[in-house]
C-alpha cells in the first residue's frame, strides 16, 4: 500500500486497474480489502482507488472527535496528491455516508456516485446513543465486542463471515471508537439527494440484516432516476458475497 500525509493523519490506499477513476470507500469497522474480489472484477474498466478511512487497515487517526466531513476531507486531499479532479465514488455502508458527505462539500469532484447497503438518513435517538454505548464497549474491551455482534449480521455466508471477523479484529479501538461517534453525529442526506447532477446507483442486498433494504427503496423514490439493483438473498456485504452481481452493477457508472 502508499502512504500519505493528510489532514495530519497517514492515509494508506491502493491504486489498481485503468481506465476512469473509481474510488471504493469500505465500510464499518472493515478496511480496503472487503473490495477485493469486486475490485478484480472492476480493474480492467476504472483506475481503482481504495483507501483504508481514517482509523482503519493501515491508516492512522487523530485522538479527538471527527466526522464523515473529515473522512471525506481525508479523500479529497488524497484525490489532490493523486491529481484527480473527479471521481465516481463508491461507498458500502458507514463508506456511503463518507461518500455523501463528500458529494455534499465536493460535488464538482463527483462523476457517479454508488451507495452499496447504505442509507441516506441520520440516525435515530436510539441508534444515536446505541452506537456511543458501543463506542465505550470498544474502548474498555476491545473490537472483539463489535466483531462478535456484527459478523453474524454481515452474511449468511460462514466464508464470508470469517473473512470479515479476521478483517475486524485486525483494527484498532481508536479507529472504530472514533468512527462511532462519527456515524452517530453524521448529517441526515435526505434533502441532498435532489441536488445531485450526477449518475447514481444504489446496491442493495434482500436478506440485509443492518441496513433493510427499505432504506435504497426510500432513496430511490427520491431519485427516481437513479439505479437499483437489488441482489436476491445478499447480506449486508454483496460486493463479497456476490461480487460479480455488484461489480456489474458499479460498471453502470463507467
Amino acid at each position: 500500500m502508499e502512504i500519505v500525509k493528510v489532514s495530519g493523519i497517514e492515509l494508506a490506499y491502493t491504486r489498481r486497474g485503468t481506465g476512469k477513476p473509481l474510488m471504493l470507500i469500505h465500510g464499518f469497522p472493515l478496511d480496503h480489502t472487503s473490495w477485493n474480489e469486486a475490485a478484480s472484477l472492476l480493474e480492467n474498466d476504472f483506475d481503482l482507488l481504495l483507501p483504508d478511512l481514517r482509523g482503519f487497515g493501515k491508516s492512522t487517526t487523530v485522538a479527538g472527535p471527527y466526522s464523515m466531513s473529515d473522512m471525506a476531507d481525508d479523500l479529497a486531499a488524497l484525490l489532490d496528491h493523486l491529481g484527480i479532479e473527479k471521481t465516481v465514488i463508491v461507498g458500502h455502508s458507514m463508506g456511503g455516508y463518507v461518500a455523501l458527505a463528500f458529494a455534499r462539500k465536493y460535488p464538482q469532484r463527483v462523476s457517479g456516485l454508488a451507495l452499496v447497503s447504505s442509507q441516506a438518513a441520520a440516525d435515530p435517538p436510539d441508534r444515536k446513543e446505541g452506537r456511543y454505548k458501543t463506542a465505550q464497549d470498544v474502548t474498555e474491551k476491545g473490537v472483539g465486542v463489535v466483531a462478535e455482534a456484527m459478523t453474524p449480521k454481515f452474511s449468511a455466508n460462514a466464508d464470508v463471515q470469517a473473512f470479515a471477523k479476521a478483517v475486524i479484529q485486525k483494527q484498532s479501538q481508536a479507529g472504530v471508537s472514533g468512527a462511532l461517534k462519527a456515524m452517530a453525529e453524521r448529517e441526515d442526506a435526505t434533502t441532498l439527494l435532489p441536488a445531485f447532477k450526477f449518475p447514481v446507483v444504489l446496491v442493495h442486498g434482500s436478506a440485509d440484516a443492518l441496513i433493510p433494504a427499505e432504506r435504497a427503496q426510500e432513496i430511490k423514490a427520491i431519485l427516481p432516476a437513479a439505479q437499483l439493483v437489488m441482489i436476491e438473498g445478499a447480506g449486508h456485504v454483496p460486493m463479497m458475497e456476490f461480487p460479480k452481481e455488484t461489480a456489474e452493477a458499479l460498471k453502470r457508472l463507467g
